[in-house]
């Protein structure tokens, strides 16, 4: 409760912080609805000629585009340095989180928030409603599946970018991660098979960030629900255990500065 009060505070002095220039805010708001629109304007056309991929269809489409949508946007507005967490550790930025008594990585990933999140989260849920799925447990089972997705993509994004307490600057991978969670995210699951459903499981577990979550919302069942909630829990477990030990090598950066 206490770590729990510590965030709200945090979030809330981010959010100020972002709607200190409104018109800036709205903007990258609204630009980055506009950008998702166009994005998907693409798969709009593509099902528009083909209507059907193995049973997915485009109110599939918009569904999963939709989860796909909040839960980085919802990482994005909370935890915004989990994006940058890499070029944090090698530049020895980590000296100022370490000075203060509380959880590093906590602290670290969640002083940030990148506004336009706030236009990939607004953006998902109006997704979800034009999706022709929308009921009111449908939304409790969005929510849900919105909190999962986002808890795995900020677990992969430390985990993937902590990897810079042993391999120093990483931007250039950390940016390819980023971008195949992303691009394989929006995919139909029933796509792949064999060990191109396992990648997107584990090396690379975009399909709990789009296509599982998505069944889920359109559907009720256990077996999505533990798969929501296992990715979850073993990715974050994993990075916090690979931050935790790689702070342990960390190396100062001998600088006086301050964080905003």
């Amino acid at each position: 409760m206490k770590e729990f009060k510590f965030l709200i505070a945090i979030w809330k002095t981010n959010l100020q912080s972002a709607m200190e220039y409104r018109g800036a805010f709205l903007t990258q708001t609204i630009g980055m609805m506009v950008n998702n629109f166009i994005y998907f304007a693409i798969w709009i056309i593509f099902f528009d000629r083909f209507k059907d991929v193995r049973g997915w269809g485009i109110n599939d489409m918009y569904v999963t585009f939709g989860i796909l949508a909040s839960s980085f946007g919802l990482v994005s507005l909370l935890f915004g340095n989990a994006f940058m967490l890499s070029d944090i550790i090698a530049k020895g930025r980590l000296d100022y989180y370490l000075s203060l008594p509380r959880p590093v990585l906590l602290h670290t990933v969640a002083s940030r928030t990148i506004a336009s999140g706030m236009g990939d989260f607004t953006y998902g849920l109006i997704s979800y409603v034009a999706s022709g799925y929308f009921t009111w447990d449908g939304l409790a089972r969005y929510i849900l599946a919105m909190l999962l997705a986002a808890t795995v993509f900020v677990s992969f994004l430390i985990f993937t970018q902590s990897l810079a307490f042993w391999l120093g600057m990483m931007s250039n991978f950390s940016n390819l991660v980023l971008n195949a969670m992303l691009t394989f995210g929006i995919y139909p699951i029933t796509l792949f098979d064999g060990y191109a459903k396992l990648i997107l499981f584990t090396i690379i577990p975009a399909a709990l960030m789009g296509a599982i979550p998505a069944e889920f919302i359109r559907a009720f069942t256990w077996e999505t629900l533990a798969q929501l909630l296992l990715g979850a829990i073993g990715f974050l477990a994993l990075a916090i255990i690979t931050f935790n030990i790689g702070l342990r090598r960390y190396e100062s950066g001998s600088a006086i500065q301050t964080e905003v």
